[in-house]
């Protein structure tokens, strides 16, 4: 079977998820969300991988590089997903809707 809903919850951590479901309003138990590429860099925060300049002073001349940590997707509270649930009732985060 598959729903479409609205997530509530994620664990990153345990790549699962808990999803309100929109034709009935329930609220399902933790689904895990299958490992979709491609990756994405942190879940949080500003996506740099470019050299640049420092700060003031010296720094400011110094070229650094940030690390890139590549994370798979999850889904975030409030997105729309789609779920997919085979006959003995386990479910599955597929991906994002929209």
């Amino acid at each position: 079977m598959v729903r479409q809903g609205i997530v509530t919850n994620a664990d990153n951590g345990k790549r699962t998820a808990k999803v309100r479901f929109l034709d009935t309003g329930e609220v399902s138990d933790w689904l895990y969300v299958l490992a979709s590429p491609p990756f994405i860099p942190g879940y949080e925060g500003a996506q740099r991988t470019e050299y640049e300049s420092g700060g003031g002073g010296e720094a400011a001349f110094a070229s650094h590089k940030h690390e890139l940590i590549i994370l798979p997707w999850m889904p975030k509270v409030n997105e729309r997903v789609l779920c997919l649930f085979d006959e003995t009732g386990n479910g599955f985060v597929l991906g994002r809707v929209g």
